[in-house]
């Protein structure tokens, strides 16, 4: 098979797997809708500028809990199947372009209960989506990428994960809060050009460097 066959045929299995199991989905959808209610009983009131730094917190871990089983899970026999069947670059890709699926759905879910329980509506709204969806698409590819790094630790995995993501999502968290910022304050657009610039050079930095590394790591 091709490249992209190769691709559509790993994200069709990741698909068929997700919709037989549901664990991603239903677990973390749990997650952010249980954290958004106890956020709520504590936080009645709270300013906007509060409520948007909660809202990436509770993303940043529901994504952790959502994108690292994408390779910390996986048994070695499928891991070995894997292998004979399609190449490492075509792994990579399909499990970026899963999660991102993935993170995009939630992320919409949690946006909707989150301003819905806590009527929040950000002044520029459609900014605030595609800071969401850029929020998302970053998260996807740092933890892939990490997830497919701390695999090779064996049961240190999960530990070397949190260490390894730190300062690759720090700046990303600071970027999204500053960027959704403006949208709340309904600022020009221009003055967000900078952020989403940024974003964009993130997500294509890690994009290359798994795409040139995942190889060599896949090999081991």
């Amino acid at each position: 098979m091709n490249l992209l066959s190769q691709v559509k045929y790993l994200i069709k299995k990741e698909l068929l797997l997700e919709w037989r199991s549901k664990y991603a989905l239903n677990g973390v959808l749990l997650y952010v809708v249980s954290t958004v209610f106890v956020c709520f009983l504590s936080f009645v009131s709270a300013a906007p500028i509060t409520l948007n730094a909660l809202f990436w917190i509770i993303m940043l871990f529901a994504s952790i809990n959502a994108v690292s089983k994408s390779f910390l899970q996986e048994s070695r026999g499928r891991q070995l199947y894997i292998y004979t069947i399609a190449s490492p670059i075509a792994l990579i890709i399909s499990k970026t372009i899963y999660n991102i699926l993935l993170m995009m759905v939630l992320t919409l879910i949690a946006l909707f209960f989150y301003s819905l329980v806590f009527r929040y509506e950000p002044q520029d709204f459609g900014l605030y989506i595609l800071a969401t969806i850029l929020g998302s698409l970053s998260f996807s590819t740092v933890f892939t990428m990490i997830s497919a790094i701390a695999s090779k630790a064996g049961g240190n995995g999960s530990m070397l994960m949190a260490i390894l993501s730190f300062p690759v999502v720090i700046p990303v968290i600071i970027v999204l809060i500053k960027l959704t910022k403006n949208a709340i304050d309904g600022l020009d657009r221009s003055v967000s050009m900078d952020e989403i610039g940024l974003l964009l050079v993130i997500n294509g930095l890690v994009a290359a460097v798994s795409l040139l590394l995942f190889p060599y790591l896949w090999r081991d």
